[in-house]
């Protein structure tokens, strides 16, 4: 199995709160990894019919069948277990270390932990392998368009398997997955083939900000139901969005958040780019490569059981700086990205431009690009990909 960045903020945790809950992306590697951390709990799926009956028809008994050192995979499937976890907790005065819970849909998870289970349970996400995984593992992509087009499934990477897997192959089986499991059945979503081109134009306006309408338009459903979809997309971990940084500069800032996918590879794929020499070719270049960089950080957070306080800048005068990171009230680092090898110092104007305005350093002025070293330039830091952790604050 691959090594993953998480485990240390899991053992934590459950050395802390009675309940541990790691949510994330279907086959994102959630049951992979607590089998391996925790061999000594068992292992009770939720997804099985069996077990589900059991525990919808009686949840005291059901859970009177176990002690604790219990892993409940999707439990998010039967929402009267949450009251009764909440009684047992506290019947044993919140011991630490007693249940992990896990599901891929965060929405219906988080509506029961937030109505039984608050200040008991530590909540985790696990997202697809980041790109300090694969390097630490050797498994490091050849090329920045690799890395981008691949994306970071574990199953992509899965060296048990014999054959490698196609990522069309996978991805069109995660699809398939996806909408009838979680789009269908769990999230009452019925216009499967309009969902379907909902899907392809989010990877269309990856990296771009969002026009509601726009989308409605192309999907030919109401703006009310792109928004509601947009909320599925982001409780399954397939999107998220970034928002604008406006404290204190008023009306001068569009408001409209940007969309990015938490896997550059899923996006690709929904794009029909294969490989990466079309990656390199395609127009996408740049926007893929910004996103591919900024859920690496948000990985990187996640990883540290932080949550990433990051946002863009853009002002009325179409000024824009791709990401800003905050941290207790206060930006720590400009950042600007560019899919390019090559340093080109014009890239910097804005972020000195911005940088002078929080009052940083040059070497909180950062320029992420796709080469292979870091430097400090008397513009200020550029950065390789590999050294994205430096930004984690």
């Amino acid at each position: 199995m691959i090594p993953r960045a998480i485990s240390g903020t899991i053992r934590d945790a459950m050395g802390q709160f009675p309940i541990v809950s790691l949510t994330g992306a279907r086959q994102s590697g959630k049951t992979t990894l607590l089998k391996e951390m925790f061999p000594d709990f068992r292992y009770v799926s939720l997804e099985e019919s069996k077990e589900r009956r059991i525990a919808e028809s009686d949840p005291v008994s059901f859970l009177g069948m176990y002690d604790d050192r219990v892993i409940f995979d999707e439990v998010q499937r039967v929402p009267d277990l949450f009251s009764e976890l909440q009684v047992l907790v506290d019947e044993r005065r919140q011991r630490p270390g007693q249940f992990i819970i896990s599901g891929s849909q965060n929405f219906l998870l988080m509506r029961s932990i937030s109505q039984s289970l608050a200040g008991r349970v530590m909540l985790l996400h696990l997202l697809p392998l980041s790109y300090a995984e694969l390097e630490a593992s050797g498994l490091r992509p050849g090329n920045m368009d690799e890395w981008v087009v691949r994306g970071g499934y574990p199953r992509l990477f899965d060296e048990a398997v014999e054959t490698a897997v196609r990522p069309d192959f996978y991805f069109r089986s995660y699809v398939g997955t996806y909408l009838e499991r979680d789009v269908r059945q769990e999230l009452g979503v019925r216009k499967l083939d309009a969902f379907r081109k909902f899907l392809r134009q989010c990877a269309v306006r990856c990296g771009q900000t969002l026009n509601y309408n726009a989308m409605a338009v192309a999907c030919d459903v109401s703006v009310p139901t792109v928004k509601e979809w947009l909320s599925v997309l982001e409780a399954s971990f397939i999107v998220f969005r970034l928002y604008p940084y406006h404290t204190n500069f008023g009306k001068r800032l569009v408001k409209s958040p940007k969309l990015y996918f938490h896997d550059t590879g899923f996006a690709a794929y929904l794009l029909r780019i294969q490989d990466a020499e079309q990656m390199l070719l395609s127009r996408q270049r740049g926007a893929f490569f910004e996103n591919a960089v900024i859920a690496e950080l948000v990985k990187r957070y996640y990883a540290r059981g932080s949550n990433p306080e990051l946002y863009f800048w853009r002002d009325s005068e179409r000024k824009e700086v791709d990401l800003l990171i905050e941290r207790g009230g206060r930006i720590c680092y400009v950042v600007e990205i560019k899919a390019s090898a090559v340093f080109d110092q014009h890239a910097f104007a804005m972020v000195n431009e911005l940088g002078e305005k929080f009052g940083l350093d040059l070497a909180h002025r950062v320029v992420v690009y796709g080469g292979d070293r870091s430097l400090t330039t008397r513009f200020g830091r550029l950065l390789q990909v590999a050294d994205l952790g430096e930004l984690v604050v």
